[in-house]
C-alpha cells in the first residue's frame, strides 16, 4: 500500500511498518526512501484551511499525508483548526460578536474568539469557507472524526496537537482525546489500519515526551521554530534517546544551519521542514524548486507544503 510505505519511510526510526511488526534494516543498495509529501492544513494554497475541498484537493493533488491541527470545543470535542481562536477562518465574530475573550501582549489588548468557549453545535454554525473565496461560502470546521473520514484509506494523517499549554490551563486532556479517537477510528497500535498512517507532532517538547511516555503507538515529530537550545548533536540524540521520531524545523532554520540535518539523520531521526509555499520562496525561483533543494540537496526526508500539486515528486 502506497501509504503504509510512506508511512515506514517517513517513521523508519520506528524500526516498525504501519501493521507494528519490526522492519529490518535496508541492504546497503537499497533505493533511497520515497520522500513525502504533506498537504500543509490540506491544499490550502487553492482552498480553505481545514475544509472538505482543502482536503480532498489535497489527495488528488498526490499528497502522502494530510495534516490537521487539532483544537478543542467547550463539550470536549476534537475539530481541525489551526488557531486556538475561530476569527481568522470564520465569521464567529457576526454570529456571536459578544463572545470574546480580551487578551494582553506586552501592552496590546485584543479580543479572540477561543474555540474552548464554544460547543461544537454553535462552531458548526459558522462559515468557515466565506473569507477565502465566495465559492467556498459555507464550508463547516470538521471534526477530527470528520475529518479521518475524509482522509481514511487515501493519504496519512499528521494531526499537530495545537497549544497544550492552554488546555492544560483549562484542565482539558488533548493527549487523551487525540489517544481515544485513534483507538475509535483503529488507527493505532498492533491492529491499525495499514492504510491509514498516523503520524502526531507538536511545538512542545514536554508533550512530545508524554505523548512518548503514555506509549501513544504512532510516531512523534517535535516541530521546532527557534533554533537555539538544540544546536548540538548531543541535544538533537536525547530527543531520540527519549523516544521522538522526528524533528520539524522551520525552513529558514535548516538554510542557515544544514547540518542540523545530518546530525537529525546520525541520530536516527526523521526531518520535516515547514512551511513551503508558492507565494513565498525567497530567493529560489519557484516553490518546486525550492522543495528540491531541501529534498535533494539538503536531504530531508519530508516537507509541508500548500502546494501539494508542485511537489517535485522522484
Amino acid at each position: 500500500m502506497r501509504q503504509c510505505v510512506v508511512a515506514v519511510a517517513l517513521a523508519a526510526v520506528a524500526m516498525t511498518g504501519c501493521s507494528g511488526t519490526p522492519s529490518p534494516p535496508a541492504a546497503a543498495d537499497a533505493p533511497s526512501p520515497r520522500k513525502v509529501n504533506v498537504a500543509h492544513r490540506g491544499a490550502s494554497a487553492y482552498a480553505p484551511e481545514h475544509t472538505r475541498p482543502a482536503y480532498r484537493l489535497a489527495i488528488e493533488q498526490g499528497a502522502d499525508f494530510v495534516e490537521q491541527d487539532l483544537a478543542v470545543t467547550r463539550d470536549g470535542i476534537l475539530i481541525s483548526l489551526h488557531d486556538a481562536s475561530l476569527e481568522r477562518t470564520t465569521n464567529v465574530e457576526e454570529v456571536f460578536p459578544d463572545r470574546f475573550t480580551e487578551l494582553t501582549d506586552q501592552g496590546q489588548t485584543r479580543r479572540v474568539w477561543l474555540a474552548n468557549d464554544f460547543t461544537l453545535a454553535e462552531i458548526k454554525q459558522l462559515d468557515a469557507g466565506g473569507w477565502f473565496g465566495p465559492e467556498f461560502a459555507g464550508e463547516q470546521v470538521l471534526t477530527f472524526d470528520e475529518a479521518i473520514a475524509e482522509i481514511r484509506g487515501k493519504a496519512g494523517l499528521f494531526p499537530e496537537l495545537k497549544a497544550p499549554e492552554l488546555y492544560a490551563e483549562r484542565g482539558v486532556d488533548v493527549e487523551g482525546l487525540v489517544a481515544e479517537a485513534l483507538d475509535r477510528h483503529g488507527l493505532r497500535g498492533p491492529g491499525a489500519d495499514p492504510g491509514t498512517p498516523v503520524i502526531l507532532q507538536t511545538f512542545s517538547e514536554a508533550t512530545a515526551r508524554s505523548l512518548v511516555a503514555k506509549a501513544i503507538g504512532v510516531p512523534v515529530v517535535l516541530l521546532i521554530s527557534n533554533p537555539d537550545g538544540w544546536d548540538t548533536p548531543a541535544i538533537v540524540a536525547g530527543w531520540k534517546a527519549a523516544g521522538i521520531h522526528g524533528i520539524g524545523p522551520a525552513k529558514q532554520i535548516l538554510l542557515k544551519r544544514p547540518e542540523l540535518v545530518q546530525w537529525a539523520h546520525e541520530a536516527g531521526l526523521t526531518v520535516t521542514p515547514y512551511t513551503f509555499r508558492a507565494s513565498d520562496t525567497g530567493t529560489f525561483p519557484d516553490v518546486t524548486a525550492e522543495m528540491a533543494h531541501f529534498l535533494d540537496t539538503l536531504g530531508v526526508d519530508a516537507l509541508f507544503t500548500d502546494n501539494p500539486d508542485l511537489f517535485p515528486r522522484r
